[in-house]
């Protein structure tokens, strides 16, 4: 069956895939686009993040598993503090776990990223995790008087920090980039072990190697292009585990996209919102327009966009999960002007309908081809 974009539904057989490691989670996760008001303007930062909130709120009810909220430092998206966000969502929620998306290490310090998570961690009763990466956008580096020319060292070192400090025990580390810690203790004190990390990746087999030495769950950001091409990093990511004789871990993947009652609405509705960024980001980076052949190759069974309708965005989630072998999927539900109202249908369609029969997929033994 076929969309207004003539895009195919995913295929019901799923090719044979790794073993997953841990248990199937759908998460959720955004970057507080600035939205699109009512009247048709442009709503402001602050009414985006109270947004924001409420759509975490509207996650928790709807038994989604993770909410995640990234880290920009311009115009065109509302969250430059993250952990201040998560604690608001903390208040409010029950059971949703809470995380960034991604923290950028690179040009933070890793004290301040302890204590603001463990902050978050206190008040949610330990639901705080945190996704590090080295960022898609470098205006932070800059911002807070980093030389892009440390990009390596920065992350490398700061890593190395965090890994000494995310159990909240007494640190002595030094380094070329920061100043030298000895026996320093860090507050608050965790109730719950270790703030759990994952290391985003986009693409960099060198990145996929670093979160196997650290030992630390490996989050695959495929944001364009086909999914199946990011198994050979799943494959290298527990190849080197095996090698370096430590226990397999988690892989998770983020992805856009956005769910409506039928394949059609959902990519008529979407297309606008996801041309204007993706031109937008084209023009800074020198790629050209997205056409309707584009869009229609992100929106097909191989592509990285999960715009549908609930079953087939379930059945493309699920294929996928068993390509890479990953346990956990988190979509990435607000691009762009896209309007709240929108966004909370689809969170709402995500948690109800496609989450259990993602869940429902998995379950099913893999058919021989």
């Amino acid at each position: 069956m076929s969309n207004a974009f003539g895009t195919d539904r995913p295929s019901d057989v799923p090719p044979p895939a790794p073993d997953r490691v841990g248990p199937v989670q759908l998460g959720l996760d955004t970057f507080g686009d600035v939205t699109e008001s009512a009247d048709g303007g442009v709503q402001t930062h602050a009414a985006t993040l109270r947004d924001l909130i409420d759509e975490a709120v509207l996650a928790d009810q709807v038994g989604i598993d993770f909410i995640g909220v990234g880290e920009h430092h311009r115009a065109d998206y509302s969250v430059s503090a993250p952990e201040v966000v998560l604690a608001a969502i903390a208040a409010r929620t029950s059971r949703i776990r809470l995380g960034s998306a991604v923290t950028v290490l690179s040009s933070d310090d890793p004290v301040r990223v302890y204590e603001r998570f463990a902050t978050v961690d206190a008040i949610s009763n330990g639901r705080a995790e945190v996704i590090l990466g080295r960022g898609s956008f470098t205006e932070s580096f800059p911002l807070f008087g980093f030389d892009l020319h440390d990009y390596e060292v920065l992350f490398e070192e700061k890593l190395q920090l965090w890994s000494a400090l995310r159990g909240g025990d007494t640190v002595t580390w030094q380094g070329t980039k920061r100043a030298s810690l000895v026996e320093q203790d860090v507050f608050p004190k965790l109730e719950h072990g270790p703030i759990p990390t994952w290391i985003g990746v986009g693409g960099s087999p060198q990145s996929v190697i670093r979160a196997a030495s650290y030992g630390m769950p490996l989050f695959l950001a495929i944001i364009g292009g086909q999914p199946a091409q990011f198994a050979p990093f799943a494959r290298l990511y527990r190849q080197a585990l095996d090698q370096l004789e430590l226990p397999q871990q988690p892989i998770a993947m983020h992805s856009p996209g956005f769910i409506a009652e039928t394949d059609e609405e959902a990519a008529e509705r979407y297309w606008p919102y996801h041309k204007a960024v993706t031109d937008q980001l084209g023009r800074e980076r020198g790629w050209p327009p997205l056409d309707p052949a584009g869009y229609r190759a992100g929106l097909s069974a191989g592509g990285s966009l999960y715009v549908g309708s609930p079953e087939t965005v379930a059945r493309k989630v699920a294929r996928n999960m068993r390509i890479l072998g990953v346990s956990r999927f988190d979509m990435r539900y607000a691009t762009g002007h896209l309007p709240h109202a929108d966004m909370m249908r689809s969170i709402e369609l995500y948690g109800t309908r496609v989450a259990p029969r993602v869940r429902e997929l998995l379950a099913e033994p893999v058919p021989v081809p």
